[in-house]
């Protein structure tokens, strides 16, 4: 385990729109939204640990004294959803296999990294969900809510803030940070790409690491594509995808946060060149066994600052 990293902390990004960045953005330091708009505020996304959670809740308090009524919920994954518990006032929002899929996984992730700091976390999962998108308005500001995937799980969602040309993507992407589509899909992956594209962003808050472009959907797609050739060569070799994951020469991905994650994405890989659908979750004890193969390539537990 690693020196916890400092708290999050927000950075407007446009009018009353504050992104809330966790860096360096491995394991467990996601990022979210805070949206302020004549007295109302909205949040995107909270934090893995309840102090981490209670942190944003000072810090959206700060930006708005009310606080936020609504949260959405990118996805299911802990670090993004643990937070929602201290946040009573707010509704939550969230794709219905966000719901289905949080309450199946329950606290699993802290399993992962029991040295962690969790605090007393309750699950808090969508109580209102949708199927393909939606409309959410914090005062004047319009935020179009859509589902996008799968690619990096089967839920995904993002926020389109139209009048600010803003794009918060959860984790299909992530900047500076190793992509992750074990629980999604990587054929999935490359078509999320495409939507993103087309919103036409002139600034995008990722899942992890720090506020960038639509350049970052260059970068992400990149290192997928790059999966998918190692996948092939691996097959061709009759490698296990760990294997190929030891073999593999990264090049300008070498430099991501948590590199580890390339023998569970060569995984999923494997298996969506062997004939899975992309629309198709692994076998449970596939997941089970790719998420051992990351602590065996990694050499040791994987490292998580939260």
């Amino acid at each position: 385990m690693s020196t916890p990293a400092p708290p999050g902390r927000a950075v407007e990004i446009a009018e009353g729109v504050h992104a809330y960045v966790q860096l360096p953005g491995g394991w467990c330091l996601n990022n979210a939204g805070i949206i302020v708009r004549d007295g109302e505020s909205a949040l995107i996304d909270t934090a893995a640990t309840e102090t981490r959670a209670r942190h944003l809740r000072s810090t959206a308090l700060r930006l708005n004294p009310r606080a936020p009524r609504t949260i959405v919920t990118s996805h299911f994954h802990g670090d993004h959803a643990f937070g929602n518990f201290v946040f009573p006032e707010a509704v939550v929002i969230g794709h219905e296999r966000t719901r289905t899929e949080m309450t199946a996984a329950g606290l699993h992730l802290t399993g992962m990294w029991p040295d962690v700091r969790w605090g007393g976390i309750e699950l808090a999962p969508p109580t209102v969900t949708y199927r393909d998108r939606l409309t959410l308005h914090i005062g004047t500001v319009r935020a179009e809510i859509e589902h996008v995937g799968p690619a990096h799980t089967s839920n995904d969602t993002i926020v389109w803030l139209p009048e600010s040309r803003v794009l918060f993507t959860g984790d299909l992407a992530m900047n500076g940070v190793t992509p992750f589509f074990l629980m999604g899909s990587l054929a999935g992956s490359l078509a999320a790409l495409e939507r993103l594209r087309a919103f036409g962003a002139t600034t995008v808050v990722p899942g992890h690491g720090p506020v960038c472009g639509p350049e970052v959907f260059d970068a992400v797609e990149g290192y997928v594509r790059l999966v998918r050739r190692l996948a092939e060569q691996g097959l061709r070799a009759g490698l296990s995808a760990l294997q190929t994951a030891r073999r593999a020469e990264l090049g300008p991905y070498a430099h991501l946060v948590d590199p580890e994650r390339l023998s569970a994405n060569l995984r999923r890989a494997y298996a969506e060149l062997e004939g899975l659908p992309a629309d198709a979750p692994l076998p449970v004890e596939e997941k089970h066994a790719a998420l051992d193969e990351m602590i065996e390539f990694n050499g040791g537990t994987l490292c998580c600052q939260a």
